[in-house]
């Protein structure tokens, strides 16, 4: 799925460079690192605050908690996403309330939002998922509206673009993850939040020293989260070779795309890149016919898949107590039974793609799924769009 040695050897010296100015200064928390990287990432983001936390779970919870949400809340997000976007809501003391995706981007639909509000909601977390940012405008004009805090969750679409704008730009908050795996990933654990409310930014900082300003005097209950200098210093080698990664990715996407869709007609459907958007393609992810199938197959033949989500969070036992039922998200679900990526990082070879695609084709023709049958058919326009 992900290989990243080839990444670590073409910038292995000015990694083993800044690791070394780490260790010369002695400076292992909260040092000059974490502060250019804060300023790197906040700049690029178009905000004027960012704020290292320790990973991106707790990102969303100290952004959460700096906009004041707590006990009796509500938080409307999506549950097609990663543990740590409802789990956040929960550390939190609030109540996710989960709203159905937009088919074709995966992401929250803004047109199930406004139904979800109650007197007690006091924010939304749009997830951009797989890379490709949430249609922002109608989120935010339904925030502005209902005087609720936005808060991104871009974990997966760092330096991803919605008409133009950046992650965090429009909204209260935006949160990033820098997860080894992520398209800006450090060498272990790491987040931050990045934001132009000065207020919210403030209190995220009070937030990850346990709460302390000044240090020893504690007026709100914090955390022990704070983004590691050595993790800084990676990612301040990192960064400037983001943009090129992300085109790298957005070719390989491409090339999977027009090859898939000549080969595989219509027992696949390939992503869709939103007009107006930048898609990073954190992952190329697919919706397929027999998927569990497929993965089984494809892994006998040596190509690694991952289902991202198999079970959506209202389906998960921690959150039954919120009264979710099967068939409540039908898209979501859907799309949890459907969803599978393939593998994706900017060093991917065609080669490796055209075995990928080939043994994908292989498969199909070896399941007879006629290409024009009434199943395949339907399968298909369901999952574009077309009525």
């Amino acid at each position: 799925m992900l290989d990243l040695s080839n990444q670590y050897l073409n910038i292995r010296e000015e990694i083993i460079e800044k690791l070394d100015q780490v260790m010369s200064s002695s400076q292992f928390i909260l040092g000059s690192h974490v502060k250019q990287i804060e300023n790197d990432i906040a700049k690029m983001s178009k905000t004027k605050h960012g704020i290292g936390v320790g990973n991106g779970s707790d990102a969303i919870h100290i952004a959460l908690q700096a906009a004041g949400v707590g006990e009796g809340d509500e938080v409307i997000t999506t549950s097609f996403t990663f543990f740590a976007t409802a789990g956040a809501i929960a550390r939190a003391n609030a109540k996710p309330v989960f709203v159905d995706i937009d088919p074709v981007t995966y992401n929250i639909d803004p047109s199930k939002i406004e139904a979800a509000i109650t007197e007690k909601t006091k924010a939304i977390i749009p997830v951009h998922l797989y890379g490709q940012m949430a249609d922002m405008d109608p989120i935010m004009e339904i925030a502005k509206k209902h005087n609720l805090y936005v808060i991104e969750d871009a974990a997966q679409a760092i330096g991803s673009t919605y008409k133009g704008k950046q992650v965090g730009e429009m909204s209260s908050a935006a949160t990033y993850s820098f997860f080894p795996t992520k398209n800006l990933g450090a060498y272990g654990d790491g987040g931050m939040i990045v934001s132009n409310d000065q207020d919210l930014a403030e209190q995220a900082r009070v937030i990850r020293v346990h709460g302390s300003k000044p240090k020893y005097h504690h007026h709100v209950l914090g955390y022990n989260s704070r983004l590691d200098e050595m993790q800084a210093a990676v990612l301040s080698v990192k960064l400037p070779h983001l943009p090129a990664w992300g085109e790298n990715r957005r070719m390989r996407a491409t090339y999977y795309t027009e090859k898939l869709n000549e080969a595989m007609g219509q027992h696949v459907v390939t992503p869709v890149e939103v007009e107006g958007n930048y898609h990073v393609f954190h992952q190329y992810t697919l919706r397929v016919q027999k998927r569990d199938e497929l993965q089984a197959f494809l892994k006998e033949q040596g190509v690694a898949t991952m289902i991202y989500y198999p079970i959506p969070l209202h389906l998960q036992p921690v959150f039954e107590e919120l009264g979710y039922s099967e068939g409540d998200l039908p898209e979501t679900e859907k799309a949890a039974k459907e969803a599978l990526s393939l593998p994706m990082f900017p060093e991917l070879k065609e080669e490796q793609q055209d075995y990928v695609i080939e043994k994908i084709a292989e498969f199909y023709s070896q399941n007879v799924i006629e290409s024009q049958s009434e199943e395949t058919e339907q399968f298909h326009k369901e999952r574009v769009g077309i009525d």
